[in-house]
């Protein structure tokens, strides 16, 4: 494989690793439009070589998340059984839609998780000196205690992400977020942290089925996988120098700029 090729996918897997752990997000949306746009990979390819990579970024940037006791880890596991069902149902249906379509569902998904997230941002997380969960700041060392609400619309919400992560290769990060932070009151830091556990469950579900299908290259994933764990590192560091609110705002602005490349990308400027 071309040297500069292999370069490409490291860059691309680094920079997806910081944005991924970083947000929650897992990286996908940097990864698959590169392999896609700048790599000539089909969309299926492409979902499946991002999904190996988001693994990778789960990996790097949860090691540091469950060390400072932000990964909220009962809620993960709890909304990941419906996520992980989500990602084995997409996965099953990206083999029978068009890219057009694929591509359709994920750019509605973003909108309206970025109309909400804007019209949200100055609200704040409820907090409460006798929350059954507490998670430290990094930024501050504050220790705060929260209490999760809205579990049965939240676990149900959560296999919408799964499918979305399968279809898309985003992880479902950018799904999740906004509704553990939105709906069920966890904290955006805690959101992102207990996100960035998440992705690499869900994506590892979507990722065995594309494998076992014969759509996963596999030296392309694993040069996007070195650069999404080593990027991931960086990433779930940097993020102790930002605030919650200001790491909400980023946010929104985040999935407004996904939003609109996905909707250019459908019209075929892209």
């Amino acid at each position: 494989m071309d040297p500069t090729f292999l370069l490409i996918l490291l860059l691309a897997g680094l920079a997806a690793g910081i944005l991924g752990s970083l947000f929650g997000i897992g990286g996908g949306m940097i990864i698959v439009p590169i392999l896609t746009v700048g790599c000539g990979l089909n969309a299926v390819e492409a979902a499946a070589a991002s999904l190996v990579g988001i693994i990778a970024t789960s990996v790097g940037g949860t090691v540091f998340y469950l060390d400072k006791g932000l990964t909220n880890i009962r809620i993960g596991l709890f909304l990941e059984i419906s996520t992980v069902i989500g990602a084995i149902i997409g996965a099953f249906i990206s083999t029978i839609m068009e890219e057009w379509a694929i591509l359709a569902v994920f750019t509605a998904v973003i909108v309206f998780s970025a109309i909400r997230m804007i019209l949200n941002r100055n609200s704040e997380t409820e907090m409460s000196e006798e929350g059954e969960f507490e998670y430290t700041d990094p930024k501050t060392g504050k220790v705060s205690r929260y209490d999760v609400k809205h579990r049965p619309l939240g676990f149900c919400l959560c296999s919408v992400a799964g499918v979305i992560s399968s279809l898309t290769g985003v992880g479902g990060g950018l799904v999740k977020v906004p509704i553990m932070n939105m709906l069920m009151n966890v904290p955006m830091k805690a959101a992102t942290a207990t996100s960035s556990y998440m992705i690499g469950i869900t994506a590892f579900s979507g990722a065995v089925i594309y494998f076992i299908n014969g759509h996963v290259d596999l030296e392309v994933a694993a040069m996007v996988a070195v650069g999404c764990f080593i990027g991931a590192v960086v990433g779930s560091r940097v993020s102790k120098y930002i605030d919650g609110a200001s790491l909400k705002r980023y946010f929104s602005i985040l999935l407004l700029i996904i939003a609109i490349v996905m909707i250019i990308r459908i019209g075929g400027m892209l």
